[in-house]
């Protein structure tokens, strides 16, 4: 157990840095995905097997792939890429680094550990979340259902188009 836990720290850290570090939109989206997939090998190690797969599910299925086609129907490249000035750059570095010192002072104290003798080993399975999202949290989950479903509803009414409009997208006796 404890090999595949380094051996997934591993893959995660060094797709990471494959990720910042890549000039090509498209690998550097690869990378992310095996992030992705080694942190799933992370929730399974911890017997968390609903969110290891909702994990897969989504981000790596749904949101890479969202991803993926966005970076090639946006065709980047030098040419149409616009440059950083030196005062946005240091902006960033400074920004960075501030968030890195309030992560530290966030776990200053170190990151608690439970107690073996009252550690539950249903926690993430299926049973148990279903049942806790089907009873405690059963409001939020449908709310967040409707807001869904609205965003679908305004995505489908923003890429449709209209009827006195032709194909092409140009607006017919305008020559």
């Amino acid at each position: 157990m404890q090999i595949l836990f380094y051996l997934f720290a591993a893959v995660s850290i060094l797709s990471a840095l494959f990720v910042v570090a890549a000039k090509n939109p498209v690998n550097s989206v690869i990378a992310l995905i095996v992030c992705f997939l080694s942190i799933a090998g992370h929730y399974i190690l911890l017997n968390a097997q609903f969110l290891a797969v909702v994990h897969i599910i989504v981000y790596t299925g749904a949101i890479m792939v969202l991803f993926l086609f966005v970076i090639m129907l946006l065709n980047l490249n030098k040419s149409t890429e616009p440059q950083k000035s030196m005062a946005t750059r240091i902006a960033a570095v400074i920004a960075g680094g501030l968030f890195l010192l309030t992560l530290l002072g966030a776990i200053k104290d170190g990151i608690g550990i439970a107690n073996p003798d009252v550690y539950d080993g249903s926690v993430g399975l299926v049973k148990s979340v279903g049942t806790s999202l089907f009873t405690e949290y059963l409001l939020p989950f449908e709310v967040s259902s409707v807001l869904f479903l609205s965003a679908m509803i305004g995505a489908v009414m923003l890429g449709k188009k209209d009827k006195g409009q032709p194909d092409g997208g140009e607006i017919s006796g305008a020559a």
